[in-house]
């Protein structure tokens, strides 16, 4: 199982795509409205994963900005990790500041914001609900006055998804199903539900309207990532964003990613791309785990290097703090990794080279493969020549790369793949996937894992 789940529905709503966005990349999405509508009632809803737990920056999931002293913001604080969201004009600004802190870089969030400054009662003139609960414990609150127009839906307000206009640190991480709903204060239950059997906060699909600024942002287009699908034709302005941005990680379906929290070292990589991209400075020698725990069920995954010194491993999660307990294949060598041992096995590989791994933990087995071919005539869909034929009951994907960086797939990748997928359907892998091996996603987790 992994080690966090996050959100997989079983509703049968089912949400395509994200969009990733990199801080370090400057990735945002903008729009400016062509004419002033409703300032003092509107609904934010949207999904987000996150990526980055900084300690350095504001991550601003969006803003609205007139000028210094009009704007609209959400955003983490890198000391405490609280959610933020203010909104203020004539200097005057009204927060509300989670007493929760987000730390989960594996789970997918449902975050609503509803405001209407008519409300006689100045606490009800801006809520917060997170995974279908209003938010009640603030570490600070300040409301705006009745009747306060907003700088939202304003002509003269740039709206930025996934950064901020005046500061530019903008967000690292996945969003989702976007909506902004002009001239109405909603509730979660436009957007989700919670599912009967689980208990999980879930998507469902909005049917009501959206007023004269409102849109729907679901990224189902690759080639125009800012459509709005509400009918309103409120497309986004896309920047430094492409093709490759567009994700199948989403609310009901959360893949794999690398985990930042898993700290081995002080050589650590720096991590970007929605923590598939893992980059290590000279001389570094850390590894890089996945979040997903595997105990069974069988399981494929690939890996890039930017230079051949490039490793895939499964690893044993008891071992963390030394290089023991690792199983897999060095490029840099063509090493064989028996639980930290190294003997002599293929010659050495390339930079770029794609490394595969079929993992197959009901039988404790594994098999490696380089561009498409395994290693000693193996057969993972047969089940034959292992590479290594016995394992620990438990293990994560890791990786390594001295001093450069490595890309992750999990079945979501962030470099132009072939298009393979599982058995399931499933997937975006370079290279063929084993029968009976599924991508590591919670779709596939819950029926396979």
């Amino acid at each position: 199982m992994p080690f966090i789940l996050g959100s997989n529905s079983v509703s049968g709503y089912t949400i395509k795509n994200s969009l990733r966005f990199d801080r370090a990349s400057s990735d945002y999405l903008s729009r400016t409205p062509s004419s002033t509508s409703n300032r003092r009632t509107y609904t934010i809803s949207f999904w987000f994963k996150l990526s980055e737990i900084s300690t350095s920056n504001y991550i601003r999931l969006f803003s609205s900005t007139i000028d210094t002293n009009n704007r609209i913001e959400c955003y983490f604080n890198p000391t405490t990790h609280n959610l933020y969201f203010e909104t203020g004009t004539s200097a005057t600004f009204s927060t509300l500041t989670t007493s929760q802190s987000f730390r989960d870089i594996s789970a997918w969030y449902h975050l609503v914001i509803a405001v209407d400054t008519t409300q006689a009662t100045s606490s009800n003139r801006m809520r917060l609900y997170l995974n279908g609960s209003e938010i009640t414990s603030f570490s600070s609150s300040s409301y705006p006055s009745q009747n306060n127009d907003t700088p939202y839906n304003v002509n003269t307000a740039s709206l930025r998804i996934g950064g901020a206009n005046l500061y530019g640190i903008n967000f690292s991480g996945y969003m989702s199903e976007i909506y902004s709903i002009d001239g109405s204060q909603l509730t979660p239950s436009s957007f989700g539900q919670t599912d009967t059997d689980t208990g999980i906060w879930i998507p469902k699909a909005y049917t009501g309207t959206y007023g004269t600024n409102g849109f729907y942002l679901k990224f189902a287009n690759s080639a125009s990532l800012g459509t709005d699908s509400s009918g309103n034709g409120n497309t986004f302005t896309v920047n430094n964003l492409t093709s490759v941005d567009q994700s199948t990680d989403t609310p009901t379906n959360n893949f794999a990613t690398l985990n930042p929290l898993a700290v081995f070292n002080t050589t650590s990589p720096a991590y970007s791309e929605g923590n598939l991209k893992a980059t290590w400075s000279s001389g570094g020698n850390s590894y890089t785990n996945g979040t997903f725990l595997l105990s069974k069920g069988k399981w494929y995954f690939e890996v890039k290097g930017s230079t051949n010194d490039c490793a895939i491993f499964a690893r044993d999660p008891s071992n963390y703090t030394d290089f023991g307990g690792t199983y897999g294949f060095s490029n840099a060598n063509g090493n064989k990794i028996t639980n930290g041992s190294s003997s002599a096995s293929q010659s050495a590989g390339a930079s770029n080279d794609i490394l595969q791994m079929a993992l197959d933990m009901d039988n404790n087995k594994l098999w490696v493969g380089r561009n498409g071919t395994y290693f000693a005539s193996g057969d993972p869909s047969a089940g034959t020549n292992a590479f290594i034929s016995s394992l620990p009951t438990d293990l994560v994907p890791s990786f390594q790369n001295y001093g450069n960086n490595i890309q992750a797939n999990f079945g979501s990748p962030i470099y132009s793949a072939n298009s393979y997928t599982d058995g399931a359907g499933r997937g975006n892998f370079s290279y063929a996937v084993p029968s009976g091996y599924f991508a590591l996603c919670t779709a596939n987790l819950s029926l396979y894992g």
